[in-house]
Protein backbone atom coordinates (compact mmCIF):
# COMPACT_ATOMS: atom_id res chain seq x y z
CA UNK A 1 0.00 0.00 0.00
CA UNK A 2 2.61 2.08 -0.32
CA UNK A 3 3.02 2.56 -3.71
CA UNK A 4 0.58 3.75 -6.39
CA UNK A 5 -0.82 1.30 -8.92
CA UNK A 6 -2.91 1.34 -12.01
CA UNK A 7 -6.52 0.95 -11.22
CA UNK A 8 -6.17 1.01 -7.86
CA UNK A 9 -9.71 1.04 -6.09
CA UNK A 10 -9.17 2.58 -2.39
CA UNK A 11 -8.69 6.48 -1.78
CA UNK A 12 -10.20 6.69 1.85
CA UNK A 13 -9.44 5.00 5.11
CA UNK A 14 -12.17 5.59 7.69
CA UNK A 15 -10.21 4.29 10.87
CA UNK A 16 -12.40 4.06 13.97
CA UNK A 17 -11.25 2.90 17.07
CA UNK A 18 -14.11 0.58 18.95
CA UNK A 19 -16.58 2.01 21.44
CA UNK A 20 -15.55 2.00 25.97
CA UNK A 21 -15.16 -1.64 26.71
CA UNK A 22 -15.67 -3.22 30.02
CA UNK A 23 -11.91 -4.10 30.16
CA UNK A 24 -11.00 -0.19 30.00
CA UNK A 25 -13.44 0.89 32.55
CA UNK A 26 -11.90 -2.35 34.65
CA UNK A 27 -8.45 -0.75 33.68
CA UNK A 28 -9.53 2.86 35.21
CA UNK A 29 -10.68 1.59 38.49
CA UNK A 30 -7.31 -0.95 38.79
CA UNK A 31 -4.82 2.23 38.29
CA UNK A 32 -7.08 4.45 40.38
CA UNK A 33 -6.98 1.70 43.01
CA UNK A 34 -3.29 1.33 42.60
CA UNK A 35 -3.77 -2.64 41.84
CA UNK A 36 -1.52 -4.94 40.29
CA UNK A 37 -3.91 -7.05 38.47
CA UNK A 38 -6.89 -5.73 36.09
CA UNK A 39 -10.58 -7.63 36.74
CA UNK A 40 -10.86 -8.24 33.17
CA UNK A 41 -14.56 -9.84 32.36
CA UNK A 42 -13.14 -12.25 30.01
CA UNK A 43 -10.03 -13.33 27.63
CA UNK A 44 -8.90 -10.42 25.70
CA UNK A 45 -11.37 -11.36 22.77
CA UNK A 46 -14.46 -11.80 24.38
CA UNK A 47 -14.65 -8.64 25.88
CA UNK A 48 -17.61 -6.64 25.26
CA UNK A 49 -18.39 -2.75 25.05
CA UNK A 50 -19.82 -0.70 28.29
CA UNK A 51 -22.81 0.96 28.23
CA UNK A 52 -20.79 3.81 27.13
CA UNK A 53 -19.36 2.08 24.39
CA UNK A 54 -22.54 1.20 22.82
CA UNK A 55 -23.74 4.75 22.83
CA UNK A 56 -20.45 5.74 21.31
CA UNK A 57 -20.53 3.30 18.37
CA UNK A 58 -24.62 4.87 17.71
CA UNK A 59 -22.69 8.08 17.74
CA UNK A 60 -20.37 6.53 15.41
CA UNK A 61 -23.42 5.49 13.11
CA UNK A 62 -24.59 8.79 12.78
CA UNK A 63 -21.46 10.22 11.84
CA UNK A 64 -21.59 7.81 8.77
CA UNK A 65 -25.07 8.57 7.95
CA UNK A 66 -24.11 12.55 8.26
CA UNK A 67 -23.45 13.34 4.35
CA UNK A 68 -21.56 15.77 5.61
CA UNK A 69 -19.25 13.35 7.00
CA UNK A 70 -17.54 12.67 3.47
CA UNK A 71 -18.41 9.57 1.14
CA UNK A 72 -20.23 6.68 2.31
CA UNK A 73 -18.35 3.90 3.09
CA UNK A 74 -18.16 1.04 0.25
CA UNK A 75 -16.79 -1.49 2.28
CA UNK A 76 -15.87 -2.45 6.14
CA UNK A 77 -13.28 -4.16 7.88
CA UNK A 78 -13.16 -5.59 11.66
CA UNK A 79 -10.89 -6.73 14.18
CA UNK A 80 -12.59 -9.82 15.15
CA UNK A 81 -12.95 -8.87 18.71
CA UNK A 82 -16.23 -8.86 20.22
CA UNK A 83 -15.58 -4.85 21.42
CA UNK A 84 -14.67 -4.28 17.97
CA UNK A 85 -17.63 -6.21 16.29
CA UNK A 86 -20.03 -4.82 18.38
CA UNK A 87 -19.34 -1.66 17.97
CA UNK A 88 -19.37 -2.29 13.91
CA UNK A 89 -22.63 -3.86 14.07
CA UNK A 90 -24.30 -0.84 16.37
CA UNK A 91 -22.81 2.16 13.86
CA UNK A 92 -24.15 0.44 10.64
CA UNK A 93 -27.07 -0.48 11.93
CA UNK A 94 -27.65 3.25 13.20
CA UNK A 95 -26.53 4.67 9.96
CA UNK A 96 -28.99 2.86 8.19
CA UNK A 97 -25.62 0.94 6.07
CA UNK A 98 -25.97 -2.64 4.34
CA UNK A 99 -22.97 -3.59 4.32
CA UNK A 100 -21.52 -7.46 5.55
CA UNK A 101 -18.30 -6.62 7.50
CA UNK A 102 -15.07 -8.63 6.75
CA UNK A 103 -13.36 -10.07 9.99
CA UNK A 104 -9.56 -10.38 9.45
CA UNK A 105 -7.45 -11.36 12.53
CA UNK A 106 -4.52 -9.14 12.01
CA UNK A 107 -7.06 -6.16 12.68
CA UNK A 108 -6.63 -7.69 16.46
CA UNK A 109 -5.31 -5.98 19.43
CA UNK A 110 -1.71 -5.80 20.36
CA UNK A 111 -1.02 -9.51 22.31
CA UNK A 112 0.77 -8.50 25.70
CA UNK A 113 1.18 -11.91 26.57
CA UNK A 114 2.52 -12.62 29.98
CA UNK A 115 1.67 -9.23 30.84
CA UNK A 116 -1.66 -8.90 29.85
CA UNK A 117 -4.31 -7.83 32.61
CA UNK A 118 -1.33 -6.03 34.37
CA UNK A 119 -1.59 -2.38 35.42
CA UNK A 120 1.88 -0.60 34.31
CA UNK A 121 2.45 -1.31 38.72
CA UNK A 122 1.52 -4.91 38.24
CA UNK A 123 4.48 -5.07 35.76
CA UNK A 124 7.31 -2.90 37.64
CA UNK A 125 6.24 -5.51 41.00
CA UNK A 126 6.00 -8.89 39.43
CA UNK A 127 8.16 -8.21 36.25
CA UNK A 128 10.98 -5.42 36.89
CA UNK A 129 13.18 -7.01 34.42
CA UNK A 130 10.47 -7.07 31.81
CA UNK A 131 10.03 -3.17 32.96
CA UNK A 132 13.57 -2.37 32.76
CA UNK A 133 13.88 -4.26 29.30
CA UNK A 134 11.13 -2.46 28.19
CA UNK A 135 12.67 1.26 28.89
CA UNK A 136 15.70 -0.13 27.11
CA UNK A 137 14.22 -1.22 23.94
CA UNK A 138 11.03 1.63 23.64
CA UNK A 139 7.97 1.19 23.13
CA UNK A 140 8.22 0.40 19.37
CA UNK A 141 10.38 -2.75 19.72
CA UNK A 142 9.92 -3.98 23.37
CA UNK A 143 7.75 -7.42 22.47
CA UNK A 144 6.56 -8.93 26.03
CA UNK A 145 6.93 -12.84 26.58
CA UNK A 146 4.43 -14.27 24.33
CA UNK A 147 3.66 -10.84 22.85
CA UNK A 148 3.74 -8.32 19.96
CA UNK A 149 5.89 -5.65 19.90
CA UNK A 150 4.77 -2.36 17.86
CA UNK A 151 7.28 -3.60 14.54
CA UNK A 152 5.10 -7.04 14.89
CA UNK A 153 1.87 -5.51 14.38
CA UNK A 154 2.89 -3.34 11.34
CA UNK A 155 4.09 -6.15 9.90
CA UNK A 156 0.69 -7.42 9.88
CA UNK A 157 -0.79 -4.13 9.14
CA UNK A 158 1.11 -3.85 6.07
CA UNK A 159 -0.22 -7.91 5.07
CA UNK A 160 -3.63 -6.68 5.31
CA UNK A 161 -3.64 -3.13 3.51
CA UNK A 162 -2.27 -5.08 0.48
CA UNK A 163 -5.38 -7.40 0.79
CA UNK A 164 -7.75 -4.16 1.22
CA UNK A 165 -6.25 -2.42 -1.45
CA UNK A 166 -7.71 -5.40 -3.87
CA UNK A 167 -10.63 -7.43 -1.82
CA UNK A 168 -12.67 -4.30 -0.49
CA UNK A 169 -15.08 -3.30 -3.39
CA UNK A 170 -16.52 -6.47 -5.52
CA UNK A 171 -18.09 -4.36 -7.88
CA UNK A 172 -14.33 -3.14 -8.99
CA UNK A 173 -15.62 1.19 -8.03
CA UNK A 174 -11.99 2.80 -8.71
CA UNK A 175 -12.52 5.85 -5.47
CA UNK A 176 -13.80 3.57 -2.63
CA UNK A 177 -14.27 4.54 1.27
CA UNK A 178 -13.38 1.69 3.39
CA UNK A 179 -14.12 1.93 7.20
CA UNK A 180 -11.67 -0.14 9.68
CA UNK A 181 -12.36 -0.46 12.85
CA UNK A 182 -10.03 -1.78 15.18
CA UNK A 183 -7.75 -0.89 17.99
CA UNK A 184 -5.46 2.33 18.84
CA UNK A 185 -2.28 0.76 18.78
CA UNK A 186 -3.81 -0.38 15.33
CA UNK A 187 -4.96 2.66 13.94
CA UNK A 188 -1.98 4.24 14.53
CA UNK A 189 0.11 1.58 12.92
CA UNK A 190 -1.88 2.25 9.97
CA UNK A 191 -0.98 5.62 9.82
CA UNK A 192 2.31 4.33 10.57
CA UNK A 193 2.55 2.46 7.25
CA UNK A 194 0.45 4.55 4.88
CA UNK A 195 1.74 7.96 6.52
CA UNK A 196 5.36 6.50 6.23
CA UNK A 197 5.92 7.98 10.28
CA UNK A 198 9.28 8.01 11.89
CA UNK A 199 9.23 5.93 15.22
CA UNK A 200 10.01 8.85 17.43
CA UNK A 201 6.98 10.85 15.89
CA UNK A 202 4.56 8.10 16.18
CA UNK A 203 5.13 7.34 19.62
CA UNK A 204 5.31 11.32 20.63
CA UNK A 205 1.88 11.77 19.06
CA UNK A 206 0.82 8.70 20.95
CA UNK A 207 1.83 10.26 23.82
CA UNK A 208 0.65 13.51 23.75
CA UNK A 209 -2.68 12.84 21.91
CA UNK A 210 -3.88 9.68 23.39
CA UNK A 211 -6.91 7.94 21.10
CA UNK A 212 -10.15 8.54 22.64
CA UNK A 213 -12.92 5.32 22.11
CA UNK A 214 -14.94 5.62 18.81
CA UNK A 215 -12.65 8.70 17.71
CA UNK A 216 -12.45 8.37 13.68
CA UNK A 217 -9.05 9.33 11.91
CA UNK A 218 -8.87 9.98 7.97
CA UNK A 219 -6.63 9.04 5.46
CA UNK A 220 -6.70 10.00 1.94
CA UNK A 221 -4.63 9.18 -1.00
CA UNK A 222 -2.30 11.40 -2.11
CA UNK A 223 -2.68 11.47 -6.13
CA UNK A 224 0.45 13.33 -7.48
CA UNK A 225 3.09 10.83 -5.46
CA UNK A 226 3.24 7.35 -3.37
CA UNK A 227 1.67 7.66 0.20
CA UNK A 228 -0.96 8.76 1.99
CA UNK A 229 -2.36 12.06 4.25
CA UNK A 230 -4.53 12.20 7.43
CA UNK A 231 -7.31 14.42 6.82
CA UNK A 232 -8.68 13.83 10.39
CA UNK A 233 -7.22 12.72 13.60
CA UNK A 234 -8.71 11.48 16.43
CA UNK A 235 -12.02 13.13 15.82
CA UNK A 236 -14.48 13.31 18.42
CA UNK A 237 -17.13 15.68 17.51
CA UNK A 238 -19.23 12.89 16.50
CA UNK A 239 -19.56 11.97 20.19
CA UNK A 240 -20.89 15.30 21.43
CA UNK A 241 -23.00 16.62 18.75
CA UNK A 242 -25.05 12.85 20.02
CA UNK A 243 -24.33 13.61 23.71
CA UNK A 244 -22.10 10.40 23.66
CA UNK A 245 -19.31 10.63 26.90
CA UNK A 246 -15.90 11.06 25.47
CA UNK A 247 -13.46 8.48 27.53
CA UNK A 248 -9.70 8.30 27.03
CA UNK A 249 -8.40 4.32 27.97
CA UNK A 250 -4.84 3.48 26.85
CA UNK A 251 -4.93 -0.31 25.15
CA UNK A 252 -0.91 -0.03 26.63
CA UNK A 253 -1.39 -1.60 29.81
CA UNK A 254 2.35 -2.73 29.65
CA UNK A 255 3.42 1.25 29.70
CA UNK A 256 5.87 2.06 32.21
CA UNK A 257 6.70 5.07 31.23
CA UNK A 258 5.77 7.65 33.92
Amino acid sequence: MTTIATGVRVRRLILARHGESEANRAAAEADAAGAERIAVPARDADVELSATGRQQAQALGHHLADAGSGPTPTAVWVSPYVRARQTTAIALRTAGLDLVPRVDERLRDRELGILDALTARGVRVRYPGEADRRQYLGKFYYRPPGGESWADVALRVRSLLADVETASDPDGNDGGTVLVVCHDAVVSLIRYVCERIEERALLEDARTDPMPNAAVTVLERIETEPGWRAVVVNDVSHLDRHDAAVTRHSGESDDTTP
